[in-house]
């Protein structure tokens, strides 16, 4: 049996899911739904700024992870989303400064990066997933 959560700390859904998902049996196995740079109302932070957004993202993810008593070295999988090819290189520049701060002993998770037409906010930049444990 999985859990299925929305943690108090995190925007509600956009839609029909949740935040989190994780099995009964491993409770130490998460797997975190896309996170889209919003804030606690719904509202996209940080419009067209791809550094904003996707330090809203981890900080989304940051508390998913942390309702689960997990952290970001917990990490064993991320997916990113990005809208434009022209994000690449800012998306490149952002993670350099951002992820030594989150990953504290310098060892970064696999990461699949995709150029998607789109997201389910026009105005978001990036969605990130993530699948987390111990």
């Amino acid at each position: 049996m999985t859990t299925l959560h929305n943690p108090e700390k995190l925007p509600p859904p956009l839609g029909m899911y949740s935040h989190v998902a994780a099995p009964a049996e491993l409770r130490r196995l998460v797997f975190l739904a896309g996170q889209l740079a919003v804030d606690d109302k719904g509202e996209v932070v940080g419009v067209g700024d791809l550094d904003a957004q996707m330090r809203r993202v981890f900080e989304c993810i940051g508390l998913g992870l942390e309702s689960e008593k997990l952290g970001f070295d917990d990490i064993m999988d991320m997916t990113t989303y990005v809208t434009e090819r022209s994000l690449i290189a800012p998306f490149f520049a952002c993670r350099r400064s951002l992820f030594p701060e989150l990953f504290s002993d310098g060892a970064y998770p696999p990461n699949t990066l995709l150029i998607v037409n789109g997201l389910v906010l026009p105005e978001c930049l990036i969605e990130v997933q993530v699948i987390a444990g111990k």
